[in-house]
């Protein structure tokens, strides 16, 4: 075998074994949003018709990121919201405990991959701040159009970028 044989063998043997380690390091994103806009404050309220719309937009927003997980608190506002990104992309809806999101956060960086996470006015600002970004203000009870991108680096920093997503007409 020739050095140049040798060598060849031993950088295709490298990159072989490397390659499973630069497909874990790839870049994730991740968007956090509140549920679309709700039928009242009593028990497990639906989506209303503009909460809806919103839910569409949102999907079609996301529908060339590739999301390849999508996780929702167990209420029907989060699912509901959840529903169309999900349905586009292929994937289940996972339901995380609101009350433990630390639980949700370890298992989403476990996983990888571009991700929606769906809470609530006052969660998603503290799961924004788990996965290491900057919710900036508080969200308001009649905010809904508030989607974060999180831009996950191969070295594990977090760009925080604050989108919008528009409720339609």
């Amino acid at each position: 075998m020739t050095f140049t044989t040798r060598f060849a063998a031993g950088l295709a043997l490298t990159l072989a074994m490397l390659a499973p380690l630069a497909q874990a390091a790839e870049p994730a994103v991740i968007y956090v949003v509140r549920h679309g806009e709700k039928t009242g404050n009593d028990g497990d309220p639906d989506l209303t018709a503009q909460g809806r719309l919103r839910a569409g937009n949102i999907a079609t927003i996301l529908k060339h990121t590739a999301i390849r997980q999508v996780f929702t608190s167990k209420t029907a506002r989060t699912r509901q919201t959840a529903a169309p990104t999900a349905a586009l992309s292929g994937v289940p809806v996972k339901e995380y405990d609101a009350r433990q999101p630390e639980k949700m956060v370890a298992e989403l960086k476990a996983s990888g991959g571009n991700t929606l996470v769906v809470g609530h006015s006052n969660t998603i600002g503290k799961l924004v701040t788990l996965l290491g970004g900057d919710p900036g203000t508080a969200v308001g009870d009649d905010e809904y159009d508030r989607l974060y991108q999180l831009v996950v680096g191969r070295d594990g920093s977090v760009t925080t970028i604050l989108l919008s997503s528009p409720p339609g007409k």
